[in-house]
């Protein structure tokens, strides 16, 4: 039997937002899995909860707990890590995962506040975040964050342009991170999702004809599910990936494996 510690997170604090379920729920169960206790957030504290109570159940002990909060809003976000102070202590791995994208369209239909939401939540919201969460991860002597972007940053779309847009800034805020904090020892990453049979990607894949086109193009012959990113949480956020930081890990099936 092979025994390692390389993926062991006893002892670590993980505060996660957009964690109520999908892909953020994956990978909160996954930290947990592997020691870590996490804080779950989302808009909507009831979600929040049941998710927590499931992965207490699957773990056997309490590792997970619950706080609503709405990314876009910083004294939210403030709040939420004023809570994780309280319940859990200093912060060593954060997952920003929150993001929204209320339009779907051209960028010469989109109305101002549709693109000043997308690009709060889904850029400035992990700006104000990692603010409020690295000097924990200084003063412990490290840390790691990930920040969740797409593979639609890669290129253009006549009906997700601003999304994508968000996105690429995404990973430029993920780089500058990683070249500010790295001398801390603070690893900054982003993932990048393919196409994901989530609730929030739901408009992109529940047609016959997408599901079918997606599963002849993607070389592994399906679409992404949640529990894909488990691994890859745990990956960034354990010793295994000491040496990585500031880069955009492409998780797609190998859909971009060019980009």
């Amino acid at each position: 039997m092979t025994m390692t510690k390389l993926f062991d997170l006893t002892g670590k604090v993980a505060l996660l937002t957009g964690a109520s379920k999908g892909m953020g729920l994956a990978m909160a169960e996954g930290l947990a899995e592997h020691g870590a206790k996490v804080m779950l957030s989302s808009r909507k504290l009831d979600q929040c909860q049941a998710a927590a109570d499931a992965i207490n159940a699957k773990v056997g002990e309490t590792r997970a707990y619950a706080f609503s909060c709405n990314a876009g809003y910083k004294d939210q976000l403030q709040a939420l890590v004023d809570a994780t102070h309280e319940k859990l202590g200093p912060i060593d791995i954060l997952v920003g995962n929150a993001g929204v994208n209320p339009f779907y369209g051209p960028m010469s239909d989109i109305s101002d506040e549709a693109y000043d939401k997308i690009m709060s939540t889904n850029v400035k919201s992990n700006h104000w975040l990692v603010q409020m969460v690295a000097p924990d991860m200084i003063a412990c002597g490290g840390g790691s964050i990930m920040v969740t972007a797409s593979t639609g940053a890669f290129s253009p779309s006549l009906t997700l342009g601003t999304y994508n847009i968000s996105k690429l800034a995404v990973i430029a805020l993920v780089r500058n991170l990683a070249a500010e904090l790295g001398p801390h020892h603070i690893r900054v990453n982003a993932i990048c999702p393919g196409l994901i049979r989530t609730d929030f990607a739901q408009a992109l894949w529940d047609n016959p004809a997408a599901k079918a086109r997606a599963e002849q193009q993607i070389p592994l012959r399906r679409l992404g599910e949640a529990d894909d990113f488990k691994g890859v949480a745990v990956f960034l956020a354990s010793g295994a990936s000491i040496y990585m930081t500031g880069q955009a890990v492409t998780v797609c099936g190998g859909s971009d494996m060019w980009s």
